[in-house]
């Protein structure tokens, strides 16, 4: 068979073998750190926190921390602090001139752009791990007395010599997940910190499958025809989310002559490389972080009405929280397209290799037309981008269950494709390195073309 033979090929390469065992090595460490509970807390009464991350925003931040953030341990914070530090320092590459020029100065600025995100990162997690014990007493307190919350108990857990010793063991905890997402990219294989994501993931989709099964099979939801209805549907969602990170790579040919033109280099006519939708998934994760922002500042909230409001876009169901979370997508859709398409830097480009768009002057114009192009193109899609991203909400109201709807669409699915075709494409790489078939017979997998977390 052929995928033994790939299996063979892949373990006969020594660099190969070596990165996929000391990622298997990694993703273990993680995986045994989120089942740490933090000392001083008593396992046998995180009852309340399961049930509040059972459904809604929170169930999707325990996703995405593979469980930690319910099992109250040393990972709860996970890598999302990371995330929103990287998405505050881009934004600020964009407006403060001091960031722009640690940008153009290459290697060395981009290690600097890396150590501010590391301090950034460490005072987000100096904010959200209070928080986060604040919300734990909370959820303790309402499992009760027969639970184990005796009035000692809960004293001590709102007592100092509790929390700041777990604020920092849970900021330490977060900051040796962002380490191992960096030795993953070092000395494995894909993008480490996608790859932590995902693997916190696929770590709650068995359950989340074999509950739907359940609950389709107890007789009175739709049998085993509606849990098979479903599965097809899931199956089509998945299409149309590889058909985003890998598909409408460029401008269909036709559309691309009647208004980009073309370069020629000796004769041969070549096509400007613009996407519909070049950012890929990049601006779902960058609106995901900020919907999370509520989860942050939850536990400082005493007043009834802010509470509400909070409440609101806690609900990944509800439509505020979507219509938002869309308006997001779309927005930061724009921004790291306008990041990674330089039309100003196209236009020269095209004019030191000859190359002209038919009808449109060389240098500001060309940039102008261009980018006046790309802003045409971007919005359908970031549009369908932000469809899929508010699916899981409509499977909800279709009656599926809130933990299975995730996987319906939105960030889980979207990191999950993108993530496993640039894990396979590197293998690919690797193969072909050594002068072995790829892991497809018609050709050769598409993985994205961006950067990713």
């Amino acid at each position: 068979m052929r995928f033994i033979e790939t299996i063979k090929n892949i373990w006969k390469i020594e660099e190969l073998r070596n990165r996929l065992l000391t990622t298997c090595l990694f993703v273990l460490i993680y995986r045994f750190g989120s089942f740490v509970v933090l000392p001083g807390v008593n396992p046998h009464v995180l009852g309340g926190l399961a049930n509040q991350t059972a459904g809604g925003l929170m169930a999707l931040l325990d996703m995405f921390s593979g469980g930690a953030f319910s099992n109250a341990s040393i990972f709860a914070l996970g890598i999302m602090p990371y995330i929103s530090a990287s998405i505050v320092v881009q934004l600020l590459t964009m407006a403060v001139p001091y960031f722009q020029k640690m940008q153009r100065e290459g290697e060395s600025g981009q290690r600097k752009m890396n150590q501010i995100t590391r301090y950034l990162t460490v005072a987000i997690l100096l904010i959200q791990g209070p928080s986060y014990l604040v919300n734990l007493r909370v959820q303790i307190a309402q499992a009760g007395i027969q639970a184990g919350a005796t009035p000692e108990y809960m004293s001590y857990l709102g007592s100092w010599e509790f929390i700041v010793p777990s604020t920092i063991i849970m900021c330490a905890g977060s900051m040796f997940v962002m380490w191992l997402g960096e030795r993953i990219t070092d000395r494995g294989i894909g993008n480490g910190i996608s790859f932590i994501i995902l693997i916190g993931i696929i770590a709650r989709f068995p359950r989340a499958i074999i509950s739907e099964f359940a609950l389709r099979m107890s007789g009175v939801s739709g049998g085993l025809i509606m849990f098979l209805l479903e599965l097809v549907i899931l199956l089509v969602v998945i299409g149309l989310s590889v058909m985003l990170v890998q598909g409408t790579r460029k401008i269909p040919v036709q559309y691309a002559k009647r208004i980009i033109g073309n370069r020629q280099y000796g004769g041969v006519r070549q096509y400007l490389p613009l996407k519909v939708n070049a950012a890929n998934v990049m601006p779902i994760i960058f609106a995901q972080a900020i919907m999370f922002i509520p989860i942050s500042i939850v536990g400082f909230s005493s007043s009834q009405s802010a509470q509400r409001f909070i409440g609101a876009f806690m609900d990944n169901t509800g439509f505020w929280y979507n219509f938002v979370f869309a308006l997001l997508i779309i927005a930061f859709t724009y921004f790291y397209t306008a990041i990674i398409i330089n039309p100003t830097q196209m236009a020269e480009d095209l004019k030191r290799n000859n190359g002209f768009i038919p009808g449109v002057k060389p240098g500001k114009a060309t940039a102008s037309y261009i980018d006046t192009i790309m802003s045409r193109i971007t919005l359908p899609g970031s549009i369908f981008l932000a469809i899929v991203a508010i699916l899981p909400a409509f499977a909800s109201l279709l009656g599926i269950s809130r933990e299975f709807a995730q996987f319906f669409g939105g960030t889980s699915l979207l990191i999950t494709v993108g993530v496993i075709l640039d894990t396979l494409q590197q293998i690919e790489s690797h193969l072909k390195m050594h002068h072995y078939d790829g892991l497809l017979k018609s050709g050769s997998i598409k993985g994205r073309t961006v950067g990713a977390y």
